[in-house]
């Protein structure tokens, strides 16, 4: 199967399966500029096109004013297209540096990142917002959590913001590998947005250990991430240490006495 095909095969059962999409829905795009986001919005527009209901897509790309950032060619190719199009834009490495927190950029600038969208999403009323992570990112999340004993959780893929109940977060390639993905985007001449500043900071840190182990595993085993799928999929707490499913299950079994 073709590959943007396939990636919109994908996302479609995703959105079916977590009804990441309602009739009438306005749906803001994270659109950073890589090709995942970039994915992202065609496979929307897709199904926009061809979904039994109907809901709208704007896009928006978070300027963070990096020399060689280039907001403008994202915006120029979206306008090509006559997709719908804002920018928001911040001087991180200003704030970094103030709050002295360019050692972790992630961390600040995700935050930063995300409160423009909600804001901006809940100026142009849009209720949610669709976001490019896959399923590699689901499951080095997964691993991250797992490893670092912050629970057994990772990306959902139809959730409330957690500091905008108002807003809902999708991701709708939640399903797709990140090969998919980059060889959907081979196809759709995409342009040059740029890269993080901090690029060579996030190359030591956590995620990108834990993607390169996710590639070792995977030589092992490779059908690797469809089995992570399956078991992020198949959820047995009552198998796993927490004591409270215990006592759920007590109380199920003397309720049925």
């Amino acid at each position: 199967m073709e590959p943007f095909r396939e990636l919109c095969k994908l996302a479609g059962r995703a959105v079916g399966e977590y009804r990441m999409i309602d009739e009438g829905d306005r749906i803001l795009v994270g659109l950073s500029g890589g090709k995942d986001s970039f994915a992202l919005l065609h496979v929307l527009h897709h199904l926009r096109r061809h979904a039994p209901i109907s809901f709208s897509v704007i896009a928006a790309t978070f300027d963070p004013g990096f020399p060689g950032f280039r907001a403008d060619a994202v915006a120029a190719y979206c306008r090509e297209r006559r997709w719908e199009h804002r920018i928001v834009q911040l001087p991180v490495a200003e704030i970094l540096r103030e709050k002295q927190f360019e050692n972790s950029p992630c961390v600040l600038c995700s935050r930063l990142r995300r409160g423009k969208l909600y804001g901006l999403a809940a100026r142009l009323g849009c209720g949610k917002l669709a976001l490019g992570q896959h399923l590699d990112d689901a499951a080095v999340s997964f691993l991250m959590s797992l490893c670092r004993g912050q629970g057994l959780t990772t990306m959902g893929p139809n959730v409330l913001a957690k500091s905008d109940g108002a807003i809902r977060i999708i991701r709708p390639l939640i399903f797709a590998p990140e090969e998919l993905i980059r060889r959907a985007a081979a196809g759709l001449d995409l342009p040059t947005a740029g890269e993080c500043a901090y690029r060579s900071t996030l190359e030591s840190g956590d995620r990108a250990y834990f993607r390169a182990l996710l590639d070792q595993l995977s030589e092992r085993i490779p059908d690797l991430r469809s089995q992570l799928l399956r078991s992020l999929s198949n959820l047995q707490p009552a198998h796993l240490l927490d004591p409270a499913y215990l006592h759920l299950e007590d109380s199920s079994a003397k309720g049925t006495d």
